[in-house]
Order: structure tokens, then sequence, then C-alpha cells
């Protein structure tokens, strides 16, 4: 009886470890950004506007450090970024896409509705 009841404990922990770690996020596409203001996305590193990473909302919403983190390496193509989850934007195409990598056939990956919305307005 006493090894049973033990097994059972066993069990009891053992799935309760399961459903604890099923809710933490297990890809980055789980990583939410943050939609601070009206068209501007911002994850832990950079914000952006629809013109592209801005270093003055990287500051109003990430601070001076961060900013400064980022905008000391030297330039880079602002237009064209991607955040921390993986979504990739592009402000020239005003789209953003699930991820910054191309098919087969040449094409971006599928356009990422809700932060191509959140940020261009579309």
């Amino acid at each position: 009886m006493k090894t049973l009841l033990s097994l059972s404990f066993m069990v009891l922990v053992l799935m309760g470890c399961q459903s604890f770690s099923s809710k933490q996020p297990n890809s980055t596409m789980e990583i939410d950004l943050k939609n601070p203001e009206k068209k501007v996305l911002c994850d832990k590193y950079i914000c952006a506007n629809s013109e592209g990473v801005s270093k003055e909302l990287t500051i109003k919403y990430l601070g001076q450090k961060q900013a400064d983190r980022i905008f000391s390496q030297g330039e880079f193509d602002k237009t064209q970024f991607t955040f921390e989850n993986g979504i990739f934007c592009d402000t020239n195409t005003k789209t953003c896409h699930v991820d910054r990598y191309y098919n087969e056939r040449g094409k971006h990956s599928a356009i990422a509705p809700k932060y191509t919305s959140a940020l261009f307005g579309k």
C-alpha cells in the first residue's frame, strides 16, 4: 500500500511538472511584442515604427542604455529588422512576416497580419 501511495504521488508530481512546463513559451513566436502606442512595436531590444527602427522610440520605451547598446554598433539598415520573437518587418513593403527567411521559390515567409496591422495600420 505504501508503495502504491508513493507511486501515485510521483505520478502527480510529474504531471504537475509537465503542466507547469507546458505553460512556458517553447518558441520565440510565443514572445509577444509590445505595442505601446499606435504604429509602434517593441521587443526588449528595439522599438520601431512604420519608418523603421527608431532611436527615439527605443529611448522612450526601453531607456537610454538600451538605445546606446543598439545604436552604438555602427550603421545598419533600419528599414528591415527582425524582432526577438522572429517576426521580420520591412518598411519598404509595409509588411511583417512570420520570419526573415525565403521559401524555395524566393518568396518571403507568410505575412504576420497581427504585426503588419499593428505597425503599418494595414
